[in-house]
């Protein structure tokens, strides 16, 4: 039975892309574009969040 559940996993995986992937296409298509400062206000936070994980992983 767990092969069974396998392979109707993949079924579902497969067929949830499926109807994903379209709809993901347009979406990129159709939104907004950010300019360089928008792109320059999230990429700090993220650096220093970035920053901050590493700082904690060398105390350790």
């Amino acid at each position: 039975m767990d092969l069974w559940m396998k392979i109707g996993s993949a079924i579902l995986l497969v067929a949830m892309l499926i109807v994903l992937i379209p709809r993901a296409r347009q979406m990129l298509k159709e939104s907004p574009k950010g300019t360089t400062p928008q792109w320059i206000s999230f990429l700090i936070p993220i650096g220093i969040v970035v920053l901050f994980v590493l700082l904690l992983m060398q105390m350790v």
